[in-house]
């Protein structure tokens, strides 16, 4: 009965959330239409969903949260310096094709979408077969190593939350 109601728990207290921060006041009415919101719309699009992934909420998600936001703090200062103090030509700029081990789509979403909020980096493409990421630095030193940094950063964290 509960899971019927309920099909996507998380959603519903996305929504919820979302929908009380745009009113930017807290009433009980706009609770209740809130509510109402974030249990309808889930329900309404579960069939669209048949696939959902299992996600691990608690510490493994706390900790990429926090990791995530650390590091994109760390990058403004690190992007506002190259654009006060270095000289285009002396950027390294790359591509970079990170294996990906995560399978689900979910997954790789977050990834992409991870690198993409963190400034200085970019997703740009998934391959046809969802083994690589293709991603740019605007600055960078050896491939290999930020390689490494994104799939021990990012990725090994996303796989303890996508069961």
């Amino acid at each position: 009965m509960l899971t019927k109601l309920f099909p996507h728990p998380g959603l519903t207290a996305l929504l919820l959330v979302v929908w009380m921060l745009m009113l930017n006041s807290f009433s009980a009415g706009g609770l209740v239409v809130g509510l109402v919101f974030a249990t309808i719309v889930p329900v309404f699009t579960a069939p669209f969903w048949p696939d959902r992934p299992r996600l691990r909420f608690g510490w493994a998600m706390i900790d990429y949260m926090a990791i995530v936001m650390f590091d994109i703090i760390v990058a403004n200062f690190h992007v506002a310096r190259l654009i006060l103090f270095v000289r285009n030509r002396d950027l390294r700029s790359r591509w970079m094709t990170i294996p990906l081990d995560l399978h689900s789509a979910e997954a790789i979403t977050a990834l992409a979408g991870t690198i993409s909020l963190t400034p200085g980096t970019v997703s740009a493409d998934v391959s046809a077969d969802g083994r690589h990421l293709l991603v740019h630095a605007l600055d960078t030193g050896d491939v290999a190593e930020e390689v490494a940094r994104i799939k021990s950063r990012y990725e090994a964290r996303l796989k303890r939350i996508f069961l």
